[in-house]
């Protein structure tokens, strides 16, 4: 078996990924989309071709150094390992991959800048590296528990559900009178490190997935910020939160009172020409 390399080794290897598949994605200059493959949750939440020729580079390129370790993408699932180089049956599940390939792929298909790609790696299942790669805007910002997190230059979200959607308007609607602004970049990885950076003083979302929020979440953590879920829970599908210690505190305690984890039960509409032909 082959052991967990130290952090910094697998960081070297996300980061060398997320580099390549930055370059790939962003070699797209947008004057035609990409073909949208299928869609995932809703009809409004898509999968293109780049997503998957992304993932496909990243899991390549871990493989080639890694080739026992698991790779959890969202585009192709969890998938174990191969024999390792010296022939022996790696596999040991020790090292995870947590890979968003596209995360943020409605802005990358209309040509807004926040879009990136997220990599974690994960030891005994928990985080311990991670890169988030944001192409357009030049910035690349990485993590190592307990060392910090960096942003290197290079030159809240909604989700997609109709009964989910009107509940988080619900939320927002509440919560606007009690803050300065808020925005919607479309990707939680980027709005993740825009925490870590201090451009958002706060972040929440419900529906994401783990590959949405590990690498993000790490990066966020070493800068400094509280990050979990609802009422001392972590953070998961149900809710994912990031701010400041104080301001975590505060945030956590005006959502739980709203209830956030709910959806909305959406009746069907009433037939108007028929309740329009009928007599008393």
């Amino acid at each position: 078996m082959t052991a967990a390399w130290p952090p910094e080794a697998l960081l070297r290897i996300a980061t060398d990924a997320a580099s390549e598949a930055g370059a790939l994605l962003a070699s797209w200059r947008g004057d035609v989309r990409p073909d949208v493959v299928e869609t995932k949750s809703s009809p409004t939440d898509v999968v293109t071709e780049m997503d998957r020729r992304s993932e496909a580079l990243i899991t390549e390129r871990i493989r080639a150094v890694r080739p026992g370790d698991t790779v959890l993408g969202e585009e192709g699932g969890q998938t174990a390992g191969g024999d390792g180089a010296d022939g022996e049956a790696e596999g040991s599940g020790l090292v995870r991959w947590v890979v968003d390939p596209l995360d943020g792929t409605v802005n990358y298909l209309y040509g807004l800048p926040e879009w990136c790609v997220s990599i974690a790696a994960e030891v005994d299942g928990a985080v311990v590296a991670g890169v988030v790669e944001v192409p357009r805007l030049g910035e690349t910002f990485t993590a190592i528990v307990g060392r910090g997190a960096w942003l290197h230059r290079n030159g809240t979200a909604v989700g997609y559900a109709a009964g989910r959607r009107q509940v988080q308007g619900e939320v927002v609607a509440a919560l606007l009178p009690y803050v300065r602004d808020i925005r919607r970049a479309g990707s939680a990885a980027v709005d993740l490190c825009s925490v870590a950076a201090g451009r958002l003083d706060a972040f929440f979302e419900r529906g994401l997935n783990h590959w949405d929020y590990a690498a993000g979440g790490l990066i966020a953590r070493e800068a400094g910020a509280t990050v979990g879920g609802l009422a001392g829970r972590p953070a998961s599908t149900s809710m994912a939160i990031a701010a400041g210690p104080e301001l975590y505190r505060q945030l956590d305690m005006f959502l739980t009172r709203l209830n956030p984890e709910r959806d909305a039960h959406r009746s069907k509409p009433r037939d108007a020409l028929a309740d329009g032909n009928r007599t008393g």
